[in-house]
């Protein structure tokens, strides 16, 4: 599945057959030697909600919440006959309510926390200026120009993901063009993934609750993505605190299959992903 251009392996695992999943999640979501993903989904039984959503990101880290893949969650959910079109999903960021229309599925996001406006970051002989905030994981949002999609982000978006200030949690690196007062465009580099993502839903809510409280935008916000696909974020700002927050976007169906053996044997995933840290004997 795919959602705003983050894509994801969804597993029905209410069977539990699943247990340890960092090992499956590196493996499968490898590009050309496996199916191939951003992150790995698998959904679960909920004692407290229509289902529990488990997501690990590419490298098999463990994330606390995906907006893209939280909306995939749904959509499957729905297709699947898991839950109705409106259900409510556990996930480790706390439980979020979720509505399919056709292909489109809304959901509420975690409350933003942890507000940081002014948290400047030196990066080798240059200081950048942006905010921190916590949308179910952990943000840093700065402002750019409109040259934004004819930049190379990724040498400043890797400094501020594993910047020594950000750490130990580290922070997806967002850059943000104010177009006007309802829409921006915003590129991420996520943690987890160590590259840009075609989208990040919890950085395109986290970079347009940054650019309202700083004053340049208002609900509802139209944000585009560096896939093309534009996101819908709206909230309520009283007093200086962002609430009812919710994102609107795609969660696409691309295809349902049975995987192979091939689809997880005969490659080593660490050694795709960072061949200099690996010594062949």
């Amino acid at each position: 599945m795919a959602g705003g251009g983050n894509d994801f392996v969804v597993i029905d695992n209410r069977s539990g057959r699943i247990g340890e999943a960092a090992a499956l999640t590196r493996r499968i979501c490898t590009r050309a030697l496996s199916v191939g993903a951003d992150g790995l989904i698998l959904i679960e039984n909920s004692t407290r909600a229509s289902f529990r959503m488990r997501y690990y990101n590419s490298d098999g880290s463990l994330g606390e919440f995906c907006g893209n893949g939280t909306r995939c969650a749904a959509r499957f959910a729905s297709v699947n006959g898991i839950a109705g079109r409106q259900m409510t999903i556990e996930t480790d960021a706390g439980i979020v309510e979720a509505e399919v229309d056709e292909k489109a599925v809304v959901i509420t996001m975690p409350q933003p926390a942890s507000f940081r406006a002014e948290r400047p970051l030196r990066i080798d002989d240059t200081t950048v200026q942006g905010s921190s905030i916590t949308v179910g994981v952990p943000h840093y949002v700065t402002f750019a120009g409109d040259d934004l999609f004819s930049r190379d982000i990724v040498p400043t978006g890797r400094a501020i993901r594993l910047h020594r200030e950000l750490q130990p949690a580290g922070a997806n690196a967002n850059f943000v063009f104010v177009r006007n007062k309802h829409a921006i465009e915003v590129r991420t580099y996520e943690r987890g993934v160590e590259a840009e993502t075609l989208s990040c839903g919890s950085g395109v809510v986290a970079s347009a609750t940054v650019s309202a409280l700083s004053g340049k935008v208002s609900s509802p916000v139209s944000v585009l993505t560096r896939s093309g696909i534009t996101l819908a974020v709206s909230f309520t700002l009283d007093g200086g605190v962002v609430r009812n927050v919710r994102l609107k976007g795609d969660a696409r169906l691309i295809y349902s299959a049975s995987v192979t053996p091939e689809t997880l044997e005969g490659f080593d995933p660490d050694f795709v992903r960072d061949p200099a840290s690996r010594v062949l004997s």
